[in-house]
C-alpha cells in the first residue's frame, strides 16, 4: 500500500513522541500545540560565524520561543583576517561574535582553540565536556563531520564524543554550511522553518564584518534556504540531520 509522505511523516513523528525523544518538530511546536516548556540550547561551531550561517534562523525561533540558547565557539577565529596578528583577529572577530549573538538573543562562549590550529585530544574533549556540562543542554547542533575545514571536523568530534560519553544524554543535531564546497553528502532528517527569522539571521551573519558577509551568503548560504524550503515546503529553511543511539536516524516533521 502507498502511503503518501505527509503520512510517512506523521507516523515518524508520532513514533518518535512514542519513544520520548525531543525533537526539532516537538521543541519548535510545527503543529501549533501547547507550547514546549522551556529548554537548554547549545551549538557549537568552529569559528565565528559557522553558527549564525548554519543554524542561526533556528537558533533565532528558539530564543523567541523562550528557550535559552548559548553558542559555543571552539575558536575565536584567529586566522581569520589576512594581514592581521592573531592576537589582534582573535579580539575584531570575538567582537562581531558578542554582537551577532545579540541579534540572535543568545548567549556566546568561547572554548580557547586556536583557528586553524584546534585540537582533538582528551584535554580538548574535557574542556569541551564542561562547557556543554554547564549548559545542561536537552539540544546540541555542531558541524556536519564531513567537512573541508579541519576545524569543523574537530567541532563535530568533539561534540560527538561528548554525547557519547554524557550520563545526561542530550538530542544532538548537525548543521550544514556551504553545502558542496564545505560540508558534503549532507541529506537532512529535520527541517526547521526560517521564513521569519531569515532576516535575522542575515543581520547576525552581517556582523561578521571582517569575513565578508556578502562572500558567506555567495558561498550559497541564500541557495540553501530557498533549496531546503523548498524540500520542506516553506518559503525558507535550515536541514538537520539527528543522531540516534544506533546512528543517524530518521526523525521528519
Amino acid at each position: 500500500m502507498d502511503i503518501s509522505p505527509n503520512s510517512r511523516r506523521q507516523f515518524v513523528k508520532s513514533t518518535a513522541a512514542g519513544l520520548g525523544l525531543l525533537t526539532l518538530p516537538s521543541l519548535l511546536n510545527a503543529q501549533g500545540n501547547i507550547a514546549a516548556a522551556k529548554k537548554k540550547i547549545v551549538c557549537v561551531g568552529g569559528h565565528p560565524d559557522d553558527p549564525e550561517s548554519g543554524c542561526g534562523g533556528t537558533l533565532a525561533r528558539l530564543a523567541a520561543q523562550g528557550h535559552d540558547v548559548t553558542i559555543i565557539y571552539l575558536t575565536t577565529g584567529e586566522a581569520g583576517i589576512p594581514g592581521t596578528a592573531n592576537d589582534e583577529a582573535a579580539g575584531i572577530r570575538k567582537q562581531e561574535a558578542i554582537n551577532a549573538c545579540k541579534i540572535l538573543n543568545v548567549k556566546p562562549v568561547f572554548a580557547g582553540q586556536i583557528d586553524g590550529a584546534t585540537i582533538a585530544d582528551n584535554t580538548a574533549l574535557k574542556r569541551l565536556q564542561t562547557l556543554i556540562a554547564d549548559e545542561k543542554p536537552d539540544v546540541v547542533f555542531t558541524h556536519w563531520p564531513v567537512d573541508s575545514h579541519k576545524d569543523h571536523q574537530v567541532a563535530s568530534l568533539l561534540t560527538m564524543q561528548t554525547w557519547v560519553r554524557s550520563s545526561n544524554k542530550f538530542t544532538l543535531y548537525f548543521f550544514e554550511v556551504c553545502t558542496g564546497e564545505q560540508t558534503m553528502i549532507f541529506k537532512p532528517t529535520d527541517y526547521v522553518d526560517i521564513s521569519d527569522t531569515q532576516e535575522q539571521k542575515k543581520k547576525a551573519v552581517y556582523c561578521h564584518t571582517s569575513q565578508d558577509p556578502p562572500g558567506i551568503y555567495a558561498c550559497g548560504h541564500a541557495s540553501m534556504e530557498d533549496f531546503r524550503g523548498r524540500e520542506a515546503g516553506f518559503k525558507a529553511a535550515e536541514g538537520f540531520v539527528r543522531m540516534t543511539g544506533k546512528g543517524i536516524g530518521m526523525i521528519a516533521f
